[in-house]
């Protein structure tokens, strides 16, 4: 008995070493799920390793999944779903649910414009197959109009904010954090958001590789994600400061988000699948994507447990 309780100790000990030497890769935007964890302490007990890589927008966070360089992240029902039709290798995990005020067509402090509809005939900045891009899309389609209707011109967030302060685009249709950036510094209005039109559905999302290789590692990333959003609902100014000085920015930029924005992780249930189809329908009908798509198929409800086990539920 001494010996198996010996032998089975060693084992224990040695699983626990190969677990603690693991690293899961995730891809970040502008600090989004880094910042909020560390200033909620739930990364200090950590059994394996988080490998942080940077990103300015889905798009290449996608890119870079589909390259096998990361193994999960954050990213928007949207090009979310423009990547799963161009075949790229990718599952939602875990539902993030928001409000719509952080997805937002922008126009400069001095424009004369003050609503959509006189954006007809002009030219608006945001990302192709982007949450920004779903937001002109959807505007369109609930005036009438046709993509021609207005002039898009497809950027990347850093060269979108050099040609919307230019002059040479006439409004930015783009997401937080660069919706409070040019509010707060810059004094830029809103004249539509996302609220109405779209859902504000982003997922967390992991490799198919990631989810047979690492759930284990999956699971306990979400229940910590979970915890720490839930956490910041109520502590909105730790946050701020928090993401602030993770990417040099005032930190009355992210305390505008975030009191605002109410993010939580939520888990894959029907609703979600229900939102999910209609982004893809969406883009199906807009020509951005050229199969059905079913949204059943694009998700995986296995890690349910551990974001009700982070909520508290």
């Amino acid at each position: 008995m001494k010996r198996l309780v010996i032998a089975v100790a060693l084992l224990a000990a040695t699983l626990s070493s190969v677990h603690a030497e693991t690293t899961l890769i995730v891809g970040d935007q502008k600090g989004n799920a880094r910042a909020v964890m560390e200033a909620a302490g739930v990364l200090k007990d950590l059994p394996y390793k988080i490998e942080w890589k940077e990103f300015a927008a889905a798009a290449p966070l996608l890119e870079a999944l589909g390259a096998g360089a990361i193994e999960a992240g954050l990213v928007g029902d949207a090009p979310f779903t423009f990547a799963a039709a161009a075949n790229v290798p990718v599952k939602a995990i875990g539902a993030i649910r928001q409000t719509g005020d952080g997805l937002a067509l922008l126009v400069p402090k001095d424009s004369t414009v003050k609503s959509f509809d006189e954006l007809k005939g002009k030219k608006i900045a945001t990302g192709r197959g982007s949450i920004g891009h779903q937001l002109v899309l959807a505007a369109l389609e609930s005036r009438g109009w046709t993509p021609a209707d207005i002039q898009l011109v497809f950027l990347a967030p850093a060269d979108a904010k050099v040609a919307y302060s230019r002059g040479s685009v006439d409004a930015w249709s783009t997401w937080e954090p660069y919706v409070s950036q040019e509010e707060v510094l810059f004094g830029s209005r809103p004249v539509l958001t996302a609220d109405g039109l779209t859902s504000g559905l982003s997922f967390v999302v992991a490799t198919p590789n990631a989810i047979r290789d690492k759930h284990a590692e999956l699971e306990d990333y979400l229940r910590r994600l979970t915890a720490a959003r839930a956490w910041a609902l109520n502590n909105a100014d730790s946050y701020a400061q928090t993401w602030g000085k993770l990417m040099n920015v005032a930190p009355s930029v992210p305390l505008n988000w975030l009191q605002r924005s109410k993010v939580r992780i939520a888990p894959i249930d029907d609703g979600v699948a229900a939102d999910e189809q209609k982004t893809i329908d969406l883009y199906l009908r807009a020509g951005l994507i050229k199969q059905k798509l079913d949204a059943q198929t694009l998700v995986d409800r296995s890690f349910n447990d551990a974001i009700g086990k982070g909520a508290g539920l």
